[in-house]
This record gives structure tokens, sequence and C-alpha cells, in this order.
């Protein structure tokens, strides 16, 4: 390979030179054209010279020859990349890349600067996480995606009441109660980006509170970052409180963490349960009972929605809440 090769990305007209034969005949076999008449011999030669020299197809190029990119688009609300997150993104990954396609992450924000990457990227499908605005699906159309999930044509999902959702707060709550518990707190962080998703969490939460015929939940946003957390947690004691529902395992790892501050016992004055499972909250001390969702069952679940859309094939989808499950620790 020549010093020019090597600081290029080598073409089929590198390896049809390097064999001295028609750059057809290589762009014939490299592409797995029917019909044609190279000998075994021919081919395997130009197989071997192509990954001598290191050849790779033009991914571009390939795309337009075949009408596919072979890229699925997943857009994301504008959340904190959290651990759950990244295992769920993580596992679609790896179960599309088994499948022959490569899944890119876009975060959605409310006021775009730039073009939306579906108009750059022309993938073979966009999915949310969330339903997508009027405005987003229009311009989709535009760009030529035919896929869209969740499909725009249906009446939007009511994200809020589904099994991600309600499950872990479920568990949560009857989880306290049923250790006795009769006035429990909820505590989720002071994230604006989260706002929406905490909200839906403690619905869930205040149902279940008046369903076990529990005294309403003392809801409070609390900073992560600072030392405002040891003044909620005095509160709630002077409330009467005695266990509290966290949003996720690092509002209760603060909460934990400022009540052992404030010289109140876990959980013996304060019960505490947080939602996710991050591997530190077995670590932590006291040691985080919690909620365990199956994050790459979903991360599996919307791999195959999207490739079942679009080989226009439709499967039952699993459902989440059978397979979530409460981890009882000391903090409860």
């Amino acid at each position: 390979m020549t010093a020019e090769t090597k600081n290029r990305r080598v073409t089929a007209a590198d390896v049809a030179k390097s064999l001295g034969i028609s750059r057809a005949t290589v762009g014939f076999v490299l592409n797995n054209t029917r019909g044609q008449t190279i000998s075994e011999a021919t081919r395997q030669r130009v197989i071997a010279e192509a990954e001598r020299l290191g050849y790779r197809p033009h991914t571009a190029a390939q795309a337009l020859a075949r009408g596919r990119s072979r890229i699925i688009l997943l857009a994301l609300p504008n959340w904190p990349i959290e651990h759950s997150l990244g295992r769920h993104v993580a596992e679609a990954s790896r179960v599309l890349e088994e499948a022959g396609y490569s899944l890119v992450t876009y975060t959605l924000h409310e006021r775009e600067a730039v073009r939306p990457l579906w108009e750059a990227l022309d993938p073979d499908a966009v999915m949310g996480l969330l339903p997508f605005s009027e405005r987003d699906v229009a311009s989709m159309r535009a760009s030529g995606i035919s896929t869209i999930i969740p499909d725009p044509s249906y009446e939007p999902m009511a994200w809020q009441t589904g099994p991600s959702i309600v499950a872990g707060p479920e568990l949560q709550v009857k989880h306290l109660a049923g250790l006795g518990h009769r006035r429990i707190a909820f505590a989720a962080p002071d994230d604006a980006r989260l706002a929406a998703i905490i909200e839906a969490r403690f619905s869930v939460v205040r149902d279940n509170t008046t369903k076990l015929g529990l005294d309403a939940p003392d809801y409070r946003r609390i900073n992560l970052h600072d030392s405002s957390t040891r003044p909620a947690v005095r509160q709630w004691l002077e409330n009467r409180v005695t266990g509290v529902v966290a949003y996720n395992d690092e509002t209760a790892a603060a909460v934990a963490a400022a009540a052992v501050r404030e010289g109140i016992s876990v959980p013996g004055e304060l019960a505490i349960i947080g939602h996710d499972d991050n591997p530190w909250a077995e670590l932590f001390v006291p040691s985080l009972s919690t909620i365990r969702l199956d994050i790459e069952g979903l991360g599996r679940q919307i791999a195959m929605t999207a490739l079942n859309a679009i080989h226009g094939e439709v499967v039952p989808a699993e459902d989440p809440a059978l397979i979530a499950a409460l981890i009882r620790r000391e903090s409860t």
C-alpha cells in the first residue's frame, strides 16, 4: 500500500489497479452483483486483495444504491443520561447492530438552533421515547422518512400511564405501606428537564397512597448538589413522615446522606426506597432498597419495534410491568 493510499479511504479502483483487472469486475464482486459470470478464482482474489488493502465499503454510496442507510435514529427527550437510560440505549444498539443496523441517538431540544439530524442522516427509521410533535413529524415527512415510531397516524400513547412509568412507583409505595408506614413523602431532583416524568411518577405515588388509605404524600423537589436536602429531611420528621419514595437512586442517596448528617437513623426513623437499581446502590451505606426494571428488555423491545416497522412486521410487545422487581436492602 502506498503512502498516499494510507492517508485516504481505499476504493474499489485501488483494488482493481492492484490486481490489474477492471474496476467493473471489482465492483461486481464487492457489491455481490447477481447475474455476472465472474470465476470463483477471480472473486476470491478480489476479496483477498480488498482485505489486504483495508478496503471498507462507502456507506453513503451503498445507501444511495440500495435505498437504505441501515441507520436508525433514536430521538431522546432532553433528559439527563442516567444509568438506566444509558443501559436502555446500549442494549437497543447491540440488538440493532446484530441485525446490521447502526443506532444513532439525538437529543431533542425545544428550540433547535440547527437542522434536525434526520434531515442529514436519511435514516431508515426515526424512533422516539415519547410521541413526536406535529412540527417534527412534518419535518420528517418532508425529508422522505416513512417509518416513524411512535406512529403519528395513531392516537398518541398516554406514556404517563405506561408500564415503565407505573410499575416502579406502585412497588415503592406498596413496599413502604407493607412495612407499616402510613405517612410517606415523595422526593425528586429539582431538574426542569425531568419535570414531566417526575410528575407522572408522583401521580402514581399519590394514586396508590389513596388506594391504600395512607395520608397524602408530602412532595418535595430537592437540589442533589447542595445541602438543601437536610431541611427537607428535618421537615419530614416534624410532619411525622416515616418513609420516603425517591424518584431515583441518586435522590434516595441524597436523602439518606442528609438523614445521617442530621442524626436520623435509616431505616429506624426514616425508611427510604430508590428506583433504577444503580450498581452503586448496594455499595452505599446504608445500602439502598430500590426498584429494578428490566432495562435491557426495554432496550431489546425498542430495537425489535424498529426492525418490525422497517420490515412491515408486527409482533406483540413484551409488557415490562411483569418484570419490575423490588430489591430489599438496608434503607428500608
